[in-house]
């Protein structure tokens, strides 16, 4: 599983013109679920993100968590974060675990972040072809992926 956690000021998502998901401060989260993924790296991960200390204190060093800022949470599947680029100029995403395995997975991480930041996390369409907006605040971009926890 590799998430993509961007520390964002506003960030929305739209499928058809429609909003499906918004937020304000808080992670902008673009989640890849791998055809090997579990249960495991799910718990690992969901922890791991609600956690992370990303967000400036008084003194302007990252040491403030999602609860500290009362930080929301904006959930996004995201497929390509899996894609294989050694050979050619066309991607491929065999890597990706298919939908009958991943929106499970997706599903859960969408519960257990919620669980844990205390409110819902706002997401948006599995598989739709969605519009991302954002203010990346910093820039501060993290990649976690659970297959180097070490």
């Amino acid at each position: 599983m590799r998430a993509v956690i961007q520390r964002v000021s506003e960030a929305s998502c739209k499928v058809n013109g429609q909003t499906t998901g918004k937020i304000n401060d808080g992670f902008l989260v673009l989640l890849g679920i791998e055809d090997i993924d579990t249960q495991e790296d799910l718990e690992w991960l969901a922890p791991k993100i609600a956690n992370m200390r990303i967000f400036g204190d008084e003194n302007g060093l990252m040491n403030k968590s999602l609860a500290d800022i009362n930080g929301n949470i904006l959930l996004i599947s995201q497929f390509t974060l899996f894609a294989a680029t050694k050979k050619g100029n066309r991607p491929g995403f065999t890597r990706a675990a298919k939908p009958e395995k991943a929106i499970p997975l997706y599903e859960e991480m969408k519960k257990q972040l919620s669980n844990l930041i205390g409110r819902q996390v706002e997401c948006g369409i599995f598989g739709a072809d969605m519009k991302i907006s954002l203010l990346n605040d910093g820039p501060v971009t993290i990649l976690i992926d659970t297959k180097n926890k070490e």
